[in-house]
């Protein structure tokens, strides 16, 4: 069965960071998505494809803020890969969070398009 959402489509129930650090948390994923996206492509419902600046500090940045979620989302796998010029971020999720994954894709491409 799928898990319950919050107010903000992407935090599930399970997540175990304190509600008062939530939106903080989404500030810092839309200011990465606003800065660093260059393109989002959805592989497969259970798997989204992010092409990032390839910048080191960008790289950083985003595996600061990956580990961390990992922390209170553990449902999350996400793939940090810097290869032939290019940084790409995969992200995939359990069936039962797809639901997650599709918001999060949403705001990712918010992101894209600025």
């Amino acid at each position: 069965s799928e898990e319950p959402l919050r107010e903000d489509r992407w935090i599930p129930l399970a997540c175990t960071l304190p509600p008062v650090d939530q939106p903080a948390r989404l500030l810092e994923f839309d200011e990465l998505f606003n800065a660093a996206v260059r393109s989002v492509d959805r592989i497969d419902p259970t798997r989204l494809r992010v092409e990032l600046v390839p910048d080191a500090l960008v790289a950083a940045r985003t595996a600061d803020l990956l580990v961390r979620e990992t922390g209170c989302c553990s449902f999350f796998t996400f793939t940090l890969t810097m290869t032939d010029g290019k940084l790409m971020l995969d992200v995939t999720v359990p069936r039962a969070n797809v639901d997650v994954l599709d918001a999060l894709a949403d705001r990712t491409a918010a992101g894209a398009a600025r």
